[in-house]
């Protein structure tokens, strides 16, 4: 069954298929979508339907979203629903990082958790699925691998931070592997 991932991030489009196997998972490129969809709404499960509904309003494909966030508890869930431009329009990782461990410096509450809603429409009707992953932020970047926050995220129970981790090993455990456990339990009722 093929599905719609709408996002042009190809590390999340890998994830995603990593996670869903059993689905011929494919970015909004494959379907000729090149246009970058605004993320106006303030909850990450505002922006998630806000794509989902995009994509299927345009191209009449069952497909599905997902928005994340990085919540600090020093911080009052910042940056949440703002994670991807915490430090600007046109931030990057690097920047994003930098500006949270300064936020957090001298700060000894360093708890924290990723949280992905995933909105899907499959025919006309619309699901959410949300995961979470609670953690701690460090004081340094640790690991080359992953994205976004990984370097500076620990979860809870591991020592290593997600950028440390393989895609399969942070997939087991990660917020959005969580939203896409759920995902895949609901699409394999829906498949036979």
């Amino acid at each position: 069954m093929k599905i719609v991932f709408a996002t042009n991030n190809p590390n999340k489009l890998e994830e995603a298929q990593e996670l869903l196997p059993f689905f011929n998972v494919v970015g909004l490129k494959d379907i000729g979508c090149n246009e970058d969809i605004d993320e106006t709404e303030n909850t990450l499960e505002g922006n998630a339907i806000l794509k989902a509904k995009f994509v299927k309003e345009k191209f009449s494909v069952n497909c599905f979203s997902d928005d994340t966030g990085l919540e600090v508890e020093a911080l009052e869930g910042a940056p949440g629903v703002y994670s991807a431009r915490y430090a600007g329009e046109t931030a990057n990782a690097d920047k994003n990082m930098n500006k949270l461990l300064d936020a957090l410096k001298n700060k000894t509450n360093r708890k924290a958790q990723f949280r992905t809603v995933i909105a899907l429409i499959f025919g006309e009707e619309l699901f959410t699925f949300e995961g979470v992953c609670k953690g701690k932020i460090l004081e340094n970047r640790v690991g080359e691998k992953g994205f976004g926050y990984d370097p500076v995220f620990v979860p809870d129970g591991f020592s290593e931070t997600f950028a440390e981790m393989s895609m399969e090993e942070k997939g087991i455990i990660s917020h959005r592997g969580k939203a896409i456990k759920k995902l895949v339990s609901f699409l394999l009722t829906i498949r036979y």
